[in-house]
């Protein structure tokens, strides 16, 4: 019954228009501005929207003041019409492609450490191979790139599944795990040390990523669980070019992984300290969805992805194939 039900409402209620439409109300939490960017008048928009909850038998959105808010219902709702409309658009860039040759547009997402390596040299690989592919790049954490995969704004991410609530739209191929190192300026006064604590640590200026992230928690476990208060004199930032001028010349100190900043230590500019935070952050890897099928541009810069990867990471992509 349910399954008809939902064919029903997909057949004979739903409209492009809607889909359209509230992706748009997401975007910009008013009917009015939705209204605009979709090309629709503002008592249009509000009857598509009148009708899908009609249809549904389900309040959407809270009418504010100013604007409106999605309920949980109106969520699923944006969520899954972003990905109808991302679904549409990969069949038009595919029919595209296969008209005038592998060429379109490819989003992809990534979090730091792998934006800065195995993302720079897949993509120098996919130009060697098939110039005309563009490829957008978005930086950001997981759990954000994540939610954007799932809404169809991003092809493929290279970053970690947080949301087990997420995992069963997702497909996870392993890549490799971040360990991090003490990273601080060239000359700064604790690199001669031998003896370092992290008691001495927790005195020092730290750089650390924002509240919430995986590794400001893990940060904070590790003064916490030796029974030290964890550094207060702080700045958050988590652009990497930011991180590496602060420490230069500096007493601040960071948490980073050495190869994420290869080319700023051999370059002299900054050092690893002598102390083994002991820490590793969980594996990252290739993020698709399940049940969609990539445009031939997408297709190619995964298969690129995967083999740069292997040739990285040579004892994870041999585990992945085993399994």
């Amino acid at each position: 019954m349910h399954d008809i039900l939902s064919d029903r409402f997909v057949r004979s209620h739903l409209k492009m228009r809607q889909l359209v439409l509230l992706v748009e109300l997401g975007r910009h939490g008013s009917i009015l501005h939705a209204a605009q960017a979709a090309n629709l008048t503002q008592p249009a928009a509000s009857k598509l929207l009148a009708e899908l909850e009609h249809a549904l038998n389900v309040q959407l959105f809270e009418r504010l003041p100013r604007g409106v808010l999605p309920t949980w219902y109106g969520e699923v709702l944006i969520r899954r019409a972003g990905a109808a409309l991302a679904e549409m658009d990969a069949a038009h860039q595919e029919v595209m492609e296969l008209l005038a040759g592998l060429s379109g547009k490819v989003n992809v997402g990534a979090v730091l450490t792998p934006s800065a390596g195995l993302l720079p040299d897949a993509i120098k690989l996919l130009k060697t191979r098939h110039a005309r592919v563009r490829v957008a790049v978005t930086v950001d954490t997981s759990k954000l790139l994540v939610d954007k995969l799932r809404a169809g704004e991003l092809d493929i991410v290279i970053g970690r599944v947080q949301d087990t609530n997420a995992a069963g739209e997702l497909h996870f191929e392993p890549v490799t795990d971040e360990p991090h190192s003490l990273i601080a300026g060239a000359g700064h006064p604790l690199a001669s040390r031998t003896d370092l604590s992290l008691a001495d640590l927790a005195a020092e200026p730290w750089i650390v990523p924002p509240a919430g992230s995986v590794l400001r928690d893990r940060l904070t476990a590790l003064f916490l669980s030796r029974g030290l208060e964890p550094p207060t004199d702080t700045v958050e930032a988590m652009a990497l070019p930011v991180i590496v001028n602060l420490l230069a010349g500096s007493r601040m100190v960071s948490a980073l992984p050495a190869e994420l900043v290869r080319p700023y230590l051999d370059m002299g500019l900054i050092t690893l300290l002598p102390y083994d935070l002991g820490m590793t952050m969980d594996l990252y890897g290739i993020v698709t969805r399940r049940q969609h099928r990539l445009s031939p541009g997408a297709e190619a810069m995964l298969a690129t992805l995967r083999e740069v990867a292997a040739q990285r990471y040579p004892g994870v992509a041999n585990q992945r194939s085993v399994e």
